[in-house]
């Protein structure tokens, strides 16, 4: 079976790839390197360098395709706040383009990496899939009108789609076979990586007067090895079953503090941190569960412990 990953040089994206050619695909990867490196692309895949935004790039790389698992996009939420155009283009437009070329070449099945931020602040705690659907960034709402999109696809067109939402991918191949950091990255483990790296003196933590066991803010982690086990389930559930949208998730959260020492402790280092105002909009704690995940695709988490997050980031960035 021959599969188109877009967005496939990317930090989750080489990750997906890598997991799709150790279950013996044949992988295509279209990515403009924006944000991702030729080089983390695993050399049995073969990568064209082209953008969703462009036809022609869309028309040659879905030749012979079976299944697109889609993955290119934009995703800070707050530069989505002040260039929502951008988010609009790219991720909207771009999935647009794409699956018009799809239904052209007679492809109709998807995979689309979603985003927990659909569902806004949390009503209620741990988020499942019938959390009401608020989201509260431009990033966010992006990925709810593609989710929206894809419905239409498939009632009218016949598009078969699994799409998974997450929160905060992180981690690292736990066989250190990805050893290609992240371009800019924007989540608290890069970041705390950096600082116990010396890359940066120290990282800002954005208030510590919550309602937590510690007053910092809690989240729930995901490591990029599960989330890449996950899209491989989701490719074989759809060959004979229904479309799903799912969380990955763990169910469990750690707050800001909790990674510092815990960075602290596997690296041996010292993290050097500063207590700034919160951020505007930050909920106390954020996470969510699978339900459908380990029901229907039979997934689970193997990597998603903290301990392992923090250690197979440090391995590579200590290098």
């Amino acid at each position: 079976m021959k599969i188109l990953v877009t967005g496939g040089a990317g930090y989750i994206g080489s990750h997906v790839v890598l997991e799709l050619c150790e279950n013996g695909f044949e992988v295509i990867v279209l990515d403009d390197l924006s944000s991702g490196n030729e080089k983390s692309i695993d050399k049995r895949a073969k990568f064209i360098n082209g953008s969703t935004l462009n036809k022609l790039d869309l028309e040659n790389s879905l030749k012979g395709v079976d299944t697109v698992i889609h993955l290119a996009a934009f995703k800070a939420a707050g530069e989505s706040m002040i260039n929502p155009s951008k988010y609009s283009e790219n991720n909207i437009v771009g999935t647009i383009n794409l699956l018009n070329e799809m239904l052209n070449q007679n492809i109709r099945q998807l995979i689309f990496s979603s985003t927990a931020a659909v569902y806004g602040y949390p009503k209620y705690l741990p988020i499942d899939e019938k959390h009401p659907l608020d989201p509260i960034n431009y990033y966010g709402f992006s990925k709810l009108e593609v989710e929206k999109i894809l419905q239409w696809y498939g009632q009218l067109k016949g598009l078969r789609f699994a799409v998974l939402r997450y929160f905060n991918a992180a981690g690292y191949d736990p066989n250190g076979r990805l050893n290609f950091l992240e371009k800019n990255p924007a989540n608290l483990i890069p970041i705390v990586m950096e600082v116990a790296s010396g890359a940066r003196e120290k990282l800002q933590v954005f208030g510590n007067n919550y309602k937590t066991h510690d007053g910092t803010g809690v989240r729930d982690y995901i490591h990029v090895t599960d989330l890449a086990n996950a899209h491989v389930k989701a490719l074989k559930h759809l060959q004979n079953s229904e479309n799903i949208i799912a969380n990955l998730a763990t169910g469990e959260s750690h707050s800001v503090f909790d990674v510092i020492n815990c960075a602290k402790e596997i690296s041996g280092k010292e993290i050097l941190y500063e207590i700034i105002d919160r951020r505007i909009g930050d909920p106390a704690e954020l996470y969510a569960k699978s339900i459908l995940a380990l029901d229907t695709l039979k997934w689970k988490a193997e990597y998603s412990d903290l301990n392992s997050l923090i250690k197979t980031t440090w391995d590579i960035y200590n290098q």
